[in-house]
């Protein structure tokens, strides 16, 4: 292989849309460089979100690859979200090429 993969730990999350301006805030603030959002349709605990009426009823992911110790963070700035919204986020090590 003539090649070197970057390692990272890659974080979703996944909640109302009505949270994604404050989810790319907490990113910002990180110092996160780039994500990318997804419009996403389900069913979990808080209900079914098919996205049937523009802006209610939907859910976005958004996804981001940091550093661990910056993946810790993002977990301890999400955790006052949770308690007022349906937000899940999770996390993986990832190897690929990217910055």
């Amino acid at each position: 292989m003539s090649y070197s993969l970057a390692k990272g730990t890659l974080v979703t999350m996944i909640g109302e849309a009505v949270l994604q301006d404050r989810l790319i805030k907490v990113l910002t603030k990180l110092g996160v460089s780039g994500y990318t959002i997804i419009p996403a349709q389900g069913a979990g605990s808080h209900g079914r979100r098919m996205g049937d009426i523009a802006g209610y009823n939907t859910n976005v992911e958004i996804k981001t690859i940091v550093t661990s110790d910056r993946s810790d963070q993002l977990f301890e700035d999400l955790k006052p979200l949770q308690s007022t919204h349906a937000l899940i986020a999770f996390r993986q090590t990832v190897e690929g090429v990217f910055d």
